[in-house]
């Protein structure tokens, strides 16, 4: 009961931040993220939900985003949901909000968040995101089919309750076998069709019928062309539907555009997509293995090191798409683990943050209460709450990445392969979900490797490398005067000042320790 109380207080103090019921319009969560869209922009309070103890941070794309954690988002959401709906009923009078000051740090990581904004708004990048939309919502169902999937391999080579692992095999085969028609009503959903039709024709793909169809000079086979044709032949019968909605007589639309957006869409998807994705797949499949398999720590290098730029742009989601289609063909994906080394070279940069600003309360606090986020896979706020704005650490945070990354991907050219059964998570939430070709302890042992060299090296590159002279003039100081002296000075913060040498900085109590600046 405690637990309840505490997801909707956190929903009862950020509904009035983001300007009221009547502001929201349309909300949704991803493993995070709590994602609202918004009637008007200027009414939310953006420093004061960052100052909320439940709140990492928080980030505008193309709808506004706040933080909330794995786990914690799943629960204050329906509460949320909840409290617009009751709010909505009671059309209750507009709550007055007050303003909460931020640090000079998170202002900054605000700025370059609202630049890197107006930067990804190109047709290219926009089409990714609703790519990446497409598949946020089937991650849970990944994760834990994932999971129940390493769990039941562990039971049958250990010979272990053989009356159980039948019913654990379908329970983790059942999703991925089916996953098609989730993706196609997904797709259809983003662009702007009837979901329902989009999952129809993408049942089609994984139709047992279809290997009595012959194509291309073969025969066709269940599942040919996995999520790739799923999400092509669910695009296709969007664009078939907005034509015949178009053409189609108002009194026959109920029973002639059903028809032919299945009939056209499915014709298409049976004679030529399910083929020509079933070749795409294929060839995904060939390139990782090549690639790995002949370079494999140079591919690892690479790949580690760019995925951080990625992440802040907030178009890591894409390649979703490329992961599914791995799991699909090899029961796991052996570019996450390799990508998840980012995140090591993060949490590593921003311990040797703490380390080199020891006078720095603000930023020490706020890697403190980032830090277990950090550790479990979610870099965001150490991004944009710490690294990001500071500018080299960010650089020295992607050696990091990298060094880890080449680690996986040597292990991998040696031909100790380390997957993934699902994605979503990395850091040490990722272990439940390893898998490879030469058993389960070889596996985690050689991620466990890789995350300690992404820690070392991402903690020795930001220690010596990461910071400036000037940069540490300017940060390894006290931000923090007492209330008294901000009220003094007409709410303006005077210039900071090293603290004496007879002890501690004496922290602002108006300050909350848990709070941790933008994420995602």
């Amino acid at each position: 009961m405690a637990t309840e109380d505490k997801n909707r207080a956190t929903a009862a103090a950020i509904l009035p931040l983001v300007g009221g019921a009547a502001n929201v319009a349309s909300i949704a969560h991803c493993m995070t993220r709590l994602r609202l869209g918004l009637h008007d922009r200027s009414l939310v309070d953006d420093e004061a939900l960052k100052a909320l103890p439940a709140v990492m941070g928080v980030v505008e794309d193309d709808t506004y985003q706040i933080v909330l954690g794995p786990g914690t988002v799943a629960r204050v959401t329906p509460e949320f949901e909840q409290l617009v709906e009751e709010e909505r009923e009671a059309a209750p009078t507009p709550v007055a909000v007050s303003a909460v000051s931020s640090d000079e740090l998170a202002a900054q990581g605000a700025a370059i968040k609202a630049q890197q904004k107006a930067k990804n708004a190109t047709p290219f990048k926009l089409f990714l995101r609703k790519i990446a939309n497409i598949f946020v919502p089937l991650i849970p169902a990944l994760i834990g089919c994932g999971i129940i999937a390493g769990l039941n391999g562990l039971l049958v080579n250990l010979q272990w309750l053989p009356a159980v692992t039948p019913a654990l095999a379908a329970m983790a085969s059942g999703f991925m076998a089916l996953i098609a028609v989730f993706v196609g009503y997904n797709t259809a959903k983003e662009f702007g069709g009837t979901p329902i039709l989009g999952g129809a024709v993408a049942a089609i793909i994984v139709f047992p019928g279809v290997a009595n169809i012959d194509a291309f000079g073969q025969t066709l086979s269940p599942g040919q062309g996995g999520v790739l044709g799923a999400l092509g032949a669910a695009v296709l019968a969007v664009y078939v539907e907005k034509w015949c909605r178009r053409w189609v007589p108002e009194a026959l639309d109920v029973l002639v555009t059903p028809t032919l957006t299945v009939l056209i869409s499915g014709l298409v998807t049976i004679f030529g997509l399910m083929f020509v994705a079933g070749e795409i797949s294929s060839a995904i499949g060939t390139f990782a293995d090549w690639l790995l398999s002949n370079g494999g720590a140079g591919a690892g290098f690479v790949l580690g090191g760019l995925f951080l730029p990625l992440v802040m742009l907030g178009l890591h989601q894409a390649l979703i798409p490329i992961h599914t289609t791995l799991i699909e063909q090899q029961g796991y994906t052996v570019l996450l683990p390799i990508l998840a080394m980012a995140g090591a070279g993060q949490v590593g940069a921003a311990m040797a943050v703490y380390f080199r600003l020891p006078r720095n309360e603000s930023i020490r606090r706020t890697i403190k209460s980032a830090l277990p986020a950090g550790l479990l896979g979610v870099g965001e706020p150490l991004i944009y709450g710490v690294s990001l704005p500071l500018g080299r650490p960010f650089i020295t945070a992607c050696v990091g990445g990298a060094f880890g990354g080449g680690f996986v991907g040597l292990f991998n050219q040696l031909g100790d392969t380390v997957g993934s059964t699902a994605i979503g998570p990395s850091g040490w939430a990722l272990f439940p979900l390893l898998d490879g070709n030469h058993g389960l302890g070889s596996t985690i042992a050689i991620y466990a490797g890789g995350l300690l060299v992404g820690y070392v090296a991402g903690f020795l590159a930001t220690y010596f490398f990461g910071f400036s002279k000037d940069l540490l003039t300017e940060f390894n100081v006290s931000q923090e005067p007492a209330p008294s002296t901000i009220a003094a000075t007409g709410g303006t913060t005077p210039s900071t000042t090293p603290p004496a040498a007879g002890g501690p900085d004496t922290p602002d109590p108006g300050t909350d320790p848990a709070k941790a600046p933008a994420g995602v």
